[in-house]
């Protein structure tokens, strides 16, 4: 099971579409008797997502340096090169999962996507291949096709995404 730490400023309604779970599921899921009363540190139960610690996958985004790092087990497997938001739009910097992949999006998204635990962002692939190690997204990591293809078939849903600058 996979539990989410409230952070300032958040509700549960925007725990809720951050994680794409209805607010009432939530609601239940947590047996919160009162919606308006969550606090910042307080556990929230996300139904649905596997515990990330039983996970050997974790997924290091660095925007400065314009890459993604897939590691096992602590040990990098590999690193790719990204395209990151550019400025008004930069990647948000944070800890997330991946809560589901949608293969052919289509359009800018190229082949592959796979949303993050935060709404409207997400890993994916790309229609401009030259855009990779740019500034030049709406936030969103960008890799290569063959690259965001074969890091979804080796991480699962559930993998944490640890963003930094």
């Amino acid at each position: 099971m996979y539990y989410h730490i409230v952070k300032p400023q958040e509700t549960l309604w925007s725990i809720s579409e951050d994680y794409r779970v209805s607010f009432q599921t939530l609601v239940r899921a947590n047996n919160i008797t009162n919606p308006n009363l969550i606090r910042v540190g307080q556990a929230i139960l996300i139904p649905g997502l596997p515990n990330p610690d039983q996970i050997p996958y974790t997924i290091h985004v660095s925007t400065s340096q314009r890459t993604l790092t897939l590691r096992r087990n602590q040990t990098v497997v590999k690193t790719y090169p990204i395209a990151v938001g550019r400025i008004l739009h930069q990647t948000p910097v944070g800890d997330f999962v991946i809560i589901n992949k949608a293969p052919n999006p289509g359009g800018p998204f190229g082949t592959m996507w796979m949303s993050l635990s935060k709404k409207y962002y997400g890993i994916h692939g790309t229609n401009d291949p030259s855009s990779i190690g740019k500034a030049v997204s709406r936030g969103c990591i960008r890799l290569h096709n063959r690259d965001v293809e074969e890091l979804a078939r080796t991480v699962p849903i559930g993998t944490r995404v640890f963003i930094r600058p």
